[in-house]
């Protein structure tokens, strides 16, 4: 399985001024913008991180996921979330030639936690043996920072201040993620089952 960012988060959509305003950095100077660079690399970083930790999307961008075989031909849930359109669905078979399965086999199931790719009819498409099948995704909350829920926005904004005031401590004493960042993201986390274990 392969999971590949399309498109990267645009710059207008990053909150560089609440950012700014978060750490109390100081304004109306003629040098105001001479840390941008520095805010927004801790602002991709601290979304990135919140990404992994918990499978949701912050700023919606395109993604295109790559697998060999279907978890369950009835129901292939989707590695992210929350998915607002399945763009194509396409198969490439063992001699390198792509079929495009048409938008009447299949639809999105949504859902904040596990959204779905669901068959028509009984099955999801045949893959076949040696060949692999790649979903276009468009996932996200929405295109604008305003579009994110205010719990996850607030862990966004205090995870990229723990990454900016520790930005010169290579000795790594700081926790990986605050203690108040793992509470207003808790909620968010999709809960997997695997052999009666909780992870």
């Amino acid at each position: 399985m392969m999971l590949v960012e399309e498109t990267t988060v645009p710059l207008s959509a990053l909150p560089v001024a609440q950012f700014k305003d978060h750490l109390r950095l100081g304004s109306g100077f003629s040098d105001d913008g001479i840390q941008d660079g520095l805010l927004i690399g801790h602002l991709r970083a601290s979304m990135a991180t919140i990404e992994a930790r918990t499978g949701k999307i912050m700023i919606e961008r395109e993604f295109s996921w790559t697998l060999t075989v279907w978890r369950d031909a009835h129901r292939q849930p989707l590695p992210l979330s929350p998915v607002s359109a399945i763009s194509a669905i396409t198969v490439t078979d063992q001699t390198g030639v792509e079929r495009v399965i048409d938008a009447d086999q299949w639809y999105l199931e949504p859902d904040l936690q596990r959204p779905s790719l669901m068959p028509v009819g009984t099955f999801l498409p045949n893959i076949g043996q040696g060949a692999s099948v790649k979903i276009g995704m468009l996932a996200g909350f929405g295109p604008e920072w305003d579009d994110l829920p205010a719990d996850l926005a607030q862990a966004v904004l205090m995870l990229a201040a723990h990454f900016y005031e520790y930005r010169f401590d290579i000795a790594q004493s700081a926790p990986p993620l605050p203690v108040g960042v793992l509470a207003l993201i808790e909620r968010y986390r999709t809960v997997r089952m695997f052999m009666g274990g909780r992870v």
